[in-house]
């Protein structure tokens, strides 16, 4: 019996059948993902290459921002970003009336920056980026392949002017940050004693801010052992809180420690676990509000773009403030005055108390975050799940950065005044 089929239905095969192959379909490559994945890779080299907090959200904003110029010209409503920061050239445009498949081009000027933005581990990136060049190389032509990869290059070249005029290369050749034995300043803590971190990431050049101390916080508590004293109420408060750990504060201080190397001691022995920083644990949870609403690709470059924005000028205005006032951690304290075996229950960072960097740069991002995503934003926070195989619920981004806040005082290495105040400084670097 003979079958009739209508013009239609063969049209539909033919579409289907065309779709399969490889070289027909830009469609078959999820932008939006792509962005995504290209972001976790550089999470995972960032980790691997043990950068400081600060110097880590310098890699996140320059690659970024690379990504997102590139790929808003897919939306014509989308304006540049870097056209409304401090010391960025133009962006280049693409030529009227060719064809570019702009992912690509993010893609390309996401790694353009990446590779020269001191990144060690590129190689560890080439597999990856083989691959994925390869997925464009086979749903276009290569005339559109070839002119959106040098767009891209473009586009990157022109960030990397700005990257390296920031004032990065000359903060390497500083002098070591060793403390003062002042009375209430800083000096390095157990126990490895190491020198003041980034001690002059304030001479930094801003992406937004006037300067480093445009938002210079209220003064810390002057140091003082009078036990009816400000500073006094807060360093015990600190060694209370730690004599008495209940094991949800535990569990919020280890999940927020974010500690891109914690050296771990053992007898005779030594070693160093690596894990996310603080800027790459809020890099991921800008992931998580993207896919969890489905951004368009657009979207998903401007959100990481305005987070990285928000994380680097955040580290700018913090430790512009943590090396003005120079304040000693609460191990020393307590050491000296009420236990001199006790230990702080995180490792403390090798850097002063005031203000808080997790505080800042949390409470920065969670306000750029809660402008693009709303304030009432429940999400399962994953972001550190494959590192510390740990992940916990937030009903709101600023709940999220409270909890990270309030982490530092149950961890034993900053004083609620440090914590306070770095929540009102990086809630006007994000505004």
């Amino acid at each position: 019996m003979k079958k009739l089929f209508s013009v239609s239905a063969i049209v539909a095969v033919f579409l289907l059948l065309h779709s399969c192959n490889s070289n027909s379909s830009v469609a078959a490559i999820d932008e939006a993902e792509v962005l995504h994945q290209n972001q976790d890779q550089l999470t995972q080299v960032i980790i691997y290459d043990v950068f400081t907090p600060p110097v880590a959200s310098r890699i996140y904003v320059y690659s970024s921002l690379a990504s997102y110029e590139a790929i808003r010209f897919s939306d014509p409503k989308a304006s540049s970003i870097a056209a409304k920061l401090h010391g960025f050239k133009p962006m280049p445009e693409p030529e009227k009336g060719q064809s570019y498949n702009y992912s690509l081009a993010a893609t390309t000027a996401f790694f353009t920056v990446v590779k020269k933005v001191k990144v060690f581990s590129v190689d560890s990136l080439k597999k990856y980026e083989d691959e994925l060049y390869g997925r464009y190389k086979g749903s276009m032509n290569e005339e559109t392949y070839k002119r959106s990869v040098a767009f891209g290059d473009t586009i990157g070249k022109v960030i990397l002017e700005r990257a390296m005029t920031d004032g990065y290369l000359q903060s390497r050749g500083k002098s070591k940050f060793l403390g003062s034995e002042e009375a209430g300043k800083w000096r390095p803590t157990p126990p490895d004693y190491m020198d003041g971190v980034e001690w002059c990431w304030n001479t930094m050049k801003p992406m937004v801010l006037d300067s480093a101390s445009q938002f210079m916080p209220a003064r810390p508590p002057a140091f003082s052992k009078d036990s009816s004293s400000e500073f006094y109420k807060f360093a015990k408060e600190v060694y209370d809180i730690n004599k008495g750990l209940t094991e949800e504060q535990k569990t919020i201080a280890k999940y927020w420690d974010d500690n891109p190397f914690v050296v771990e001691h053992s007898g005779h022995m030594m070693f160093g676990t690596k894990k996310i920083t603080p800027g790459g644990h809020w890099m991921g949870i800008a992931a998580i509000a993207a896919r969890q609403t489905k951004a368009s690709p657009v979207k998903v470059a401007e959100t990481y773009a305005l987070t990285a924005i928000a994380l680097y000028d955040g580290f700018i205005a913090c430790w512009d403030e943590k090396y003005r006032s120079n304040v000693i951690r609460p191990i020393t304290v307590i050491n000296e005055w009420w236990n001199p075996g006790w230990s702080s229950f995180l490792q403390t960072p090798p850097f002063p108390e005031y203000t808080s960097g997790h505080s800042t740069i949390t409470a920065s991002a969670a306000t750029v975050l809660k402008i693009l995503y709303g304030t009432s934003f429940a999400f399962q926070d994953t972001s550190d799940l494959r590192y510390i195989g740990m992940q916990r619920h937030f009903d709101s981004f600023r709940q999220a950065a409270d909890e990270a806040s309030i982490s530092r005082v149950y961890g034993g290495i900053h004083y609620r005044s440090g914590t306070d105040a770095g929540v009102v400084q990086g809630k006007k670097v994000g505004g």
